[in-house]
């Protein structure tokens, strides 16, 4: 036997709505032409699909039992439909972004929220992981967009690169704690004596020589237990600058001030993607709901220097 998509969506409508006049008013077709196709499909099946009780329907055993089929059928026709458009018209129907975990949470969620605004059926699939195994995935077309630092990189020709912005890393400590009441002066001396915080990715993308300062550390995988258990008073640790007003934690947290460094450690940050047409409005989604957010910290910073 053979069904039409029209036969199994009308079915499905009329089995849900339980009427033929609503099922009309659903698929925006004439009622007679509902009760039409629901004829034909049942002469096809040899069975009566519903019975008709005043203004309404009831779906009968047979009907029942093949709804559930029918329900799956269509939508996976549908999923087919949707599947073709996309490809005809060069659309992407999910992609999947790898960042690194050092990189502001809330830049991440303002990326997804303007990609859910341009594209609102785009399935988008975010992903901690460093800059190798996001190499890797992007060469081997799992990941369609990476958030990397390129501080040590070379010009990569295979990659499209868009370099978006440095991130400014300084010590930051808890507001009530004896390191906040210290003097720039003797600052790094108990930097090096106090117990420091480390994100585990810095030391995984070779940053180690850099950020480690303090022999009594602790290497920590996930931004957010790193910033809480700095509040607590845990220990210090190297933030970006901009973490203060993107993870909006100013009110625990607090910059600490040294004498001997005259500049932060700075790291720079691209969107690597593949090569590809059908990337090209994702991608300037992506890099204008970044640009955004960096123009938003810098205007903060600059009033907070202004004051």
């Amino acid at each position: 036997m053979n069904f039409s998509l029209e036969q199994l969506n009308t079915f499905v409508t009329v089995y849900e709505r339980k009427s033929l006049s609503k099922a009309a008013v659903k698929l925006n077709k004439h009622r007679s032409t509902i009760g039409q196709v629901v004829m034909n499909l049942e002469d096809t099946l040899m069975v009566t699909l519903f019975d008709k009780v005043g203004r309404s329907v009831e779906p009968t055993k047979e009907a029942t039992l093949l709804y559930r089929y029918a329900k799956q059928a269509v939508e996976q026709l549908k999923t087919f439909d949707k599947l073709a458009i996309n490809l005809a018209s060069g659309d992407i129907e999910a992609i999947n972004i790898g960042y690194c975990s050092f990189i502001p949470q809330i830049a991440i969620a303002d990326v997804r929220m303007q990609l859910a605004r341009d594209f609102p059926n785009l399935r988008v699939n975010l992903f901690v992981c460093g800059k190798d195994k996001l190499k890797q995935g992007i060469e081997d077309g799992y990941f369609h967009f990476g958030l990397v630092n390129i501080h040590d990189s070379k010009a990569i020709n295979s990659f499209h690169s868009t370099y978006l912005e440095t991130l400014s890393f300084v010590p930051f400590g808890a507001r009530n704690s004896k390191l906040a009441g210290t003097s720039p002066d003797e600052m790094l001396s108990q930097l090096k004596n106090s117990k420091q915080l480390i994100l585990q990715s810095l030391i995984e993308e070779g940053l180690s020589d850099k950020i480690t300062f303090s022999p009594n550390n602790e290497a920590i995988d996930q931004l957010s237990v790193v910033i809480r258990l700095t509040e607590l008073g845990h220990g210090w640790t190297l933030l970006p600058r901009s973490i203060v007003k993107s993870e909006y934690i100013n009110q625990s947290l607090v910059q600490l001030e040294v004498s001997e460094w005259k500049k932060s450690l700075e790291i720079p940050i691209s969107l690597w993607s593949p090569h590809s047409s059908q990337l090209e409005k994702i991608r300037t989604s992506i890099v204008n709901a970044l640009q955004d957010y960096v123009d938003y910290v810098l205007e903060e910073l600059n009033n907070d220097l202004c004051q």
